[in-house]
């Protein structure tokens, strides 16, 4: 750095949570299977197993916000470390309990200290060097992330869907041991922060949204209009989170008897009502949004909303990539059941021979595999071509390949499904450091926000459930496409978003 501070090891201290949360979630993808067997549940019912998990992150955003502003990141990342311990330790009761609300709660905490982590972490990376290169240097950290994702389905396979010498599973007995394993790292991890010094650094205000001249900001008029409609339509999503949470609760068999409904009706209308509510306020409200709020700046607005849908169009088909290998892919031929890969298969009940849940979760590791090549790939592209470009390129190819998985195309189509990890892997990270480019002090609050947004995942799984259930889940994947396409949209955008600030463009004359 210019000022002579080395911001190596605080990078590598933060990169080091990517990895975590990476390892957590990649653990929550394949446990929807195993609870769908121990607990003989529908595919939309394994879906609370993710709602619970982005439930975390919808209530715990804005707090993790306000800790990181109030008393800087170290104290952020603190405090979430400290909640993910608790959260893996809290598996030691659950397993005794063995109700699928205890497990559900675990999932919450966990959860919950991770928003923390990512509050603090995915802005700080971006300021730990030259602006210039923030995008691929967040994305360089969220590869760790990714290798988090691939190891995760590997532990979990084998402890979630693990068999006794009779052949009988034993993962309900085995599934607290990797998370109090979670629990004992993350306080050591907890001590390490503590005695770290980092730097509390802030990007820079480069759209002025602490002057106090309204006459100072760019393109005000035009900027405030396109914000305005990216508004409403977060509004619409945030009244679909907030229904999902009424849903949650009226899917407990007594209110549902009692009220009359199924928790599908009271999502909509739950949602519906409150979307209404919501646009009267906005109306209402929709001058008092100043010039300084970044809710006036489009390329923000656009990247809470772009954001739900990622982790929507993600989540969903993470947590089903299971269900899909072990009912979507091609007949296997005898003779693959043989040598290393004669545990691979098994008859399932339709009398075809097809992959056995284990190794499903094993192929879901390969597929992190090219989530992480995704992420190098990427990072390498954005040295040299502007990130919305290469986001926009990015989601254009996942469009397409999830076309392939809905057609139904046989082989074709299960590899399709892997290039879409690949396609995947930059979306979070790019939009998250598009969505907080230049907005100075700002950029903390902000960053609560776009976390805030990855409750997205929290319904994708239970819609695509619903799909899967009814139609099968190739058909289920029409709706990650039509994310894509979305995010696409924003990313192409991003430069008129921005009212031509675009200085995030790498400069591919200096190194990283």
């Amino acid at each position: 750095m210019a000022d002579g501070r080395n911001l190596l090891v605080p990078f590598i201290l933060i990169t080091s949570l990517f990895f975590l949360w990476g390892f957590c979630n990649g653990m929550i993808d394949v446990m929807d299977k195993h609870f769908q067997h121990e607990l003989g549940l529908s595919l939309s019912q394994s879906a609370w197993v993710q709602f619970a998990h982005y439930l975390g992150y919808f209530l715990m955003a804005m707090p993790a916000g306000w800790v990181a502003n109030k008393f800087g990141y170290k104290s952020g990342i603190i405090v979430g470390l400290l909640m993910v311990a608790v959260g893996g330790f809290w598996f030691i009761p659950a397993t005794k309990i063995a109700t699928f609300p205890a497990f559900l709660l675990g999932v919450c905490i966990i959860a919950s200290g991770l928003t923390f982590l990512e509050t603090v972490a995915n802005p700080y990376s971006t300021v730990l060097g030259p602006k210039q290169f923030s995008a691929a240097r967040i994305n360089l950290s969220q590869s760790c992330n990714g290798i988090g994702w691939i190891l995760g389905p590997i532990v979990g396979a084998q402890f979630f869907y693990s068999k006794n010498a009779a052949g009988e599973s034993t993962g309900a007995e085995t599934l607290w041991i990797p998370y109090a394993l979670v629990g004992v790292a993350v306080l050591l991890l907890c001590v390490v922060f503590f005695f770290s010094k980092l730097p509390d650094i802030q990007s820079e205000d480069e759209f002025h949204l602490d002057d106090t001249a309204e006459q100072e900001l760019p393109n005000v008029a035009s900027k405030r209009k396109i914000a305005s409609g990216l508004l409403l339509l977060n509004i619409l999503m945030l009244s679909v989170a907030i229904g999902m949470i009424l849903s949650a609760i009226v899917a407990i068999p007594s209110v549902s008897a009692k009220l009359g409904m199924t928790d599908n009706h009271a999502l909509l209308y739950s949602a519906t009502v409150l979307f209404v509510i919501g646009a009267a306020i906005f109306v209402a409200k929709k001058r008092r949004i100043t010039n300084h709020s970044i809710w006036s700046q489009p390329h923000f607005t656009g990247a809470t909303l772009v954001q739900f849908l990622y982790v929507a169009a993600q989540c969903g088909i993470f947590a089903y990539f299971i269900n899909y290998m072990t009912s979507q892919i091609p007949p296997i031929p005898e003779s693959w059941k043989s040598g290393m890969f004669v545990n691979w298969f098994e008859i399932h009940k339709n009398g075809i021979l097809g992959l056995t849940d284990k190794s499903a979760a094993t192929l879901q590791s390969v597929g992190f595999g090219f989530f992480v090549a995704g992420r190098f790939i990427g990072a390498a592209l954005m040295k040299k071509y502007p990130p919305y470009r290469i986001l926009g390129i990015f989601a254009i190819a996942a469009a397409i390949f999830s076309l392939i998985v809905f057609l139904k195309l046989g082989w074709v189509s299960a590899i399709a499904v892997f290039f879409i990890y690949l396609c995947m892997s930059i979306m979070f990270p790019t939009i998250f450091s598009l969505g907080i480019h230049g907005l100075g002090s700002r950029a903390k609050n902000a960053s609560s926000f776009i976390v805030m947004a990855i409750m997205g995942g929290a319904i994708m799984p239970k819609f695509m459930g619903h799909i899967g259930d009814v139609h099968g889940m190739s058909v289920a994947f029409i709706v990650p496409m039509i994310c894509f396409i979305l995010i696409m949209t924003y990313s192409f955008a991003w430069p008129k978003l921005t009212g031509g600030n675009t200085d995030i463009v790498i400069d591919p004359s200096r190194g990283h």
